[in-house]
């Protein structure tokens, strides 16, 4: 409490509270250690021991939770503190905190055990009421240190952040670590199909995610830049190939080249011979059969930074096949040759993994060229050397489970010590994707038949359409959102239907909702000028939320988000931070008409619902970002 601060402290926290913006903060030079020890004193609450694991300075609940773990352990020694902590869960239906009795295997019926904590209760300023149900103990929290400390807390640390930059909801579990991530991956000359769009949104939701709890992640596309499909393009090129139509849009002409000269070859079979010389030359480095290779590559990748840029993803960096030198291949081969793993079947190299009901694997071909197996062994050799991760992650489709299997299982066998380091992220598939006219792929199509269905239905209120700044960036950003809510909705390993009703719907849990809800949130300070600016938060009485239960739904999915963040990273599973989202959305939605501001004679009462409100805007942003979503302030 604030008893047990200093007089000079004292005046650091009053000059703290004070300031709103972290513009002074960034102008000076600041303890951050310092600064986050006053934040946390800054919290009313009574102080209480520290648990392992535990940051009540940057998820407030996990005070609250180390409270009903003291009284729970005061109560049934020998039962450590720790030990009672891990037994508090989220309770269900209207249940803040339950705790499962059984679950310590102590000696007594739960009911007796029970009824130890319960004896001489009295609520204080973490518990209100302690439920008997059973073998289960139901912890209600104190409603207005609840709503005051989750309300303080997001605000210091999106307005007073130690960083200066807005962090609440993050953590820094993950500091002195290095992630390499490698996703999105497409194949040069091929659509950027859904597979790849599906590995690009997941992918940037982990890369973010990672980032939020600490890590130093170094993202890789490592793009389809290599292979027999190269001496195909090749041979086309020279029969169907155009400068100007490359310039234009260099993945799509050579895509349309690799068709129209696949299909040659389904009745000229001189196409693929043709093709397997080009490609063993440059296999062979030979300079004239790499010179138009290189210049495809990089007007490829310019048009891929292009889309990425739409998306809202980024790459740190842009990596392929190609650039897996031949040595870290002969390396790896060397190595399997040396430890006996390696068997020749006609000319061809290759590893039996029958043992661990994982087939053949081949490592490289009759005529000598690689296959992508044996560059994805020599491509996880080279990272090694050049970033020593602490994990690797590559966020690849199910269809290439045993693909991912082979390729983890032989770098166990050659004995690295860092191969259980590298971990799949898999997914299912994306059904019946295409434009609403069922013609072909390109992820650009989608992304332009999304934006121009928003932009219509936009176009039907012509007052807001007109306060828009840039109404086709905002028509372009709902309709993104709308791709990549449908997408991480569910589990990732779930295969999903692409449904442009439903994915494009104001309706139901879609993304234009959820687009709609930070909006609305937004709106609340342009409509309420007379409350802008708020005093700071010392000043804000708050006690009349705590008789609105909209308020405390709010306040408590508010306290949560540290904890949403944090269980996906166990799971790897964005459609946690999107129910999450969802369920912050509704909660907000249904308090719109009891916690009304604009009209609320009682300026104490509108200023506390505003706060609440602006909270509730700067979380639920927050979340969308981590799904590399772009919240809107106008639509």
């Amino acid at each position: 409490s604030q008893n047990l601060i200093d007089p000079k402290a004292r005046k650091v926290v009053a000059f703290l509270r004070l300031i709103r913006t972290t513009t002074i903060l960034r102008r000076f030079p600041v303890n951050h250690t310092y600064v986050r020890r006053l934040t946390t004193m800054v919290s009313s609450l009574p102080s209480l021991p520290s648990v392992p694991g535990t940051d009540p300075s940057s998820c407030i609940l996990d005070a609250f939770r180390t409270a009903i773990a003291k009284r729970v352990s005061d109560a049934l020694p020998p039962l450590t503190l720790e030990q009672a902590y891990t037994g508090v869960d989220y309770g269900k239906k209207g249940v803040d905190f339950t705790v499962a009795l059984p679950r310590f295997r102590l000696p007594g019926k739960p009911d007796e055990l029970a009824k130890k904590i319960l004896t001489d209760f009295q609520p204080d300023d973490f518990v209100s009421t302690i439920t008997h149900d059973k073998q289960f103990l139901h912890f209600q929290l104190n409603t207005a240190s609840l709503i005051r400390e989750v309300l303080n807390q997001i605000h210091t640390l999106t307005y007073d952040s130690p960083t200066g930059k807005p962090s609440y909801g993050t953590n820094t579990s993950g500091a002195g670590k290095k992630l390499v991530i490698e996703y999105s991956s497409p194949n040069i000359a091929k659509s950027f199909h859904v597979g790849h769009l599906r590995s690009t949104i997941i992918g940037a939701f982990l890369d973010n995610l990672y980032k939020a709890c600490g890590w130093e992640v170094i993202s890789l596309n490592y793009l389809g830049d290599w292979g027999t499909q190269f001496g195909m393009i090749t041979t086309g090129y020279e029969k169907y190939g155009s400068q100007e139509e490359l310039e234009k849009d260099a993945i799509k002409h050579l895509y349309d080249v690799y068709v129209k000269v696949s299909k040659d070859a389904e009745t000229d079979p001189n196409v693929k011979v043709e093709a397997a010389k080009w490609f063993k030359r440059m296999e062979d480095g030979d300079e004239s059969a790499l010179a138009n290779w290189r210049v495809w590559r990089e007007m490829s990748v310019k048009k891929y930074i292009e889309e990425y840029e739409r998306l809202n993803v980024s790459f740190n960096v842009y990596t392929g096949e190609s650039e897996v030198g031949k040595e870290w291949q002969d390396r790896a081969l060397e190595r399997l040759e040396t430890m006996g793993l390696i068997s020749d079947a006609n000319g061809a190299k290759l590893v039996d993994l029958e043992k661990w009901k994982l087939g053949k694997a081949v490592l490289r071909k009759a005529d000598g060229t690689s296959i992508y197996l044996t560059r994805d062994i020599g491509g996880a050799i080279e990272r090694w050397e050049k970033y020593h991760f602490d994990k690797m992650i590559y966020v690849v489709a199910s269809q290439q489970d045993l693909h991912l299997s082979q390729f983890f299982k032989m770098l166990s066998l050659m004995e690295f010590p860092w191969a259980d380091r590298l971990e799949h992220v898999n997914y299912g598939l994306v059904l019946g994707m295409s434009t609403r006219k069922g013609t072909a792929v390109f992820l650009d199509q989608i992304v332009r038949e999304a934006s121009s269905v928003m932009h219509d239905q936009m176009k039907r209120n012509e007052e807001k359409y007109n306060n828009i700044e840039d109404p086709e960036m905002v028509a372009r950003e709902v309709g993104i959102t709308g791709i990549k809510i449908q997408d991480m909705a569910a589990k990732r390993i779930n295969n999903y239907t692409f449904n442009w009703d439903r994915m494009l719907s104001f309706e139901g849990d879609t993304g234009p909702y959820l687009q709609y809800a930070h909006v609305r949130l937004t709106s609340m300070e342009r409509k309420n000028p007379e409350l802008i600016p708020l005093p700071p938060p010392s000043q804000i009485d708050t006690s009349s939320l705590a008789s609105s239960q909209h308020a405390r739904d709010i306040a408590i999915l508010l306290g949560s988000y540290p904890d949403v963040v944090k269980t996906a990273l166990k799971t790897h599973e964005p459609s946690g931070v999107v129910t999450f989202a969802f369920r912050l959305a509704h909660a907000i939605s249904s308090a719109w008409e009891t916690l009304v501001v604009k009209g609320e004679e009682d300026k104490e009462k509108a200023r506390a619902r505003l706060w609440l409100y602006i909270c509730a805007r700067d979380v639920l942003g927050a979340s969308m970002r981590l799904l590399s979503i772009r919240p809107l302030e106008r639509m």
